[in-house]
């Protein structure tokens, strides 16, 4: 009997972005595997054709990103166990906290079939420093959703203390990894040429300094805080700003970023390139990357810029803790601090040459331990546990 395991998200794009290493070790390991998300989110990208390409099969279902939309989630949550019936789905495998939450609530539902529940949390909504409702209510409810998981993983130290005070399922286990995996081979210095190439496509001359973020686009990603340092910073030098900000991603939030751009007067030199493929291409052509976040589980956009060789000017979260170290392979900020990114902006900006190639150096060394084959080694360890424990219930039987 073929063994089955479920992938569960909320947006379609998930898996494409984050999963596909975990797709081939699965495989490789005998399992059929399903994709639960909901196709239709987010609206300006469709990975559907490009994940079945992949071998795995995907289903539609109407979860939202938020646990407040309660009919959407209540309605997908009824659309997943009439999944895990169809398909004899043995093992569901989910992420995203709306995710988590009806994956392990299906647990509950199916723990007469022994249902195997995996979380990956890409971040706890509760944090050092976050909203005293969010400690409240995220807290408890992920407390609570333990006790049905069998195998909880996390990525950065901080939400690995917290996930050992839960108490999991008998035999459950708490996993620490390295992200998701950052590919080395995508993400590497590029030649000068190279570089004056990705510039010449953006038109940014080669005396501009050019800064990059890339995420989505929302609250979190704290875009206005960098608004604010270039506004600033452009009262400052008005005879001689020469920098240029480019902003990679899609989300709700791209309406009231234009506004904020023009309000700003900042029209000529940011520029929202909307969601972006050539990621690598873009970051090639950087001066430097900005990374603001008000809350990160880590930050592949961090990684990705570092392993290029190109500094981050972060704000300080407990993903970002990581791997930044401030001074050497760029500056950390609190994600409030103005006056902080501009100083980050300019000491970036007047490196010496042979600073620059230290600081390069830094970049690309901080972030080895994050190689996805370290991810990767992780992640079949987990798996291999996972199906031992399959075959083992399969002979109880």
């Amino acid at each position: 009997m073929r063994k089955h395991i479920l992938i569960l998200t909320t947006t379609n794009e998930f898996l494409g972005k984050f999963e596909r290493e975990n797709v081939k070790i699965l495989q490789s390991m005998g399992f059929a595997v399903h994709y639960a998300s909901n196709m239709r989110e987010p609206h300006y990208i469709s990975d559907e054709a490009r994940i079945q390409q992949m071998g795995v099969q995907t289903h539609h279902i109407d979860i939202a990103r938020s646990p407040f939309m309660v009919q959407d989630n209540l309605k997908a949550l009824r659309q997943l166990v009439w999944l895990i019936r169809t398909c004899h789905i043995q093992v569901i495998h989910c992420h995203t906290p709306v995710g988590g939450l009806l994956g392990r609530l299906a647990g509950l539902l199916f723990r007469s079939w022994k249902l195997m529940v995996m979380y990956t949390a890409h971040g706890f909504h509760f944090y050092k420093g976050a909203p005293l409702l969010n400690t409240l209510v995220y807290y408890r409810v992920e407390k609570w959703m333990a006790r049905f998981t069998d195998v909880l993983i996390v990525i950065n130290e901080e939400d690995y203390i917290n996930a050992r005070r839960f108490r999991l399922k008998k035999g459950g286990h708490v996993y620490k990894i390295p992200g998701t995996g950052l590919d080395r081979d995508v993400f590497k210095p590029v030649t000068k040429e190279k570089r004056n190439l990705c510039r010449e496509r953006l038109g940014i001359r080669e005396d501009e300094f050019f800064l990059v973020s890339i995420g989505e686009l929302n609250e979190n990603k704290n875009h206005r805080v960098v608004l604010e340092a270039l506004t600033k910073l452009k009262q400052r030098n008005q005879n001689h700003f020469n920098i240029r900000y480019g902003i990679c991603g899609d989300g709700f939030f791209r309406q009231r970023l234009e506004r904020w751009i023009q309000e700003m007067g900042l029209g000529d030199c940011v520029t929202l390139y909307g969601y972006c493929l050539k990621v690598p291409e873009i970051l090639g052509a950087a001066d430097a990357t900005l990374f603001p976040s008000k809350r990160e589980g880590l930050g592949m956009a961090g990684l990705e810029s570092l392993a290029m060789g190109i500094p981050v000017i972060a704000a300080d979260n407990r993903g970002t803790r990581e791997y930044m170290e401030h001074g050497k392979n760029g500056y950390v900020f609190p994600c409030d601090d103005v006056e902080g990114f501009v100083e980050g902006i300019e000491r970036i900006q007047n490196l010496s040459a042979e600073k620059k190639m230290k600081m390069k150096f830094h970049c690309q060394n901080s972030v080895k331990a994050f190689d996805k084959v370290y991810a990767n080694a992780v992640m079949r360890r987990i798996y291999s546990d996972v199906d031992h424990r399959l075959e083992r219930r399969a002979h109880e039987k």
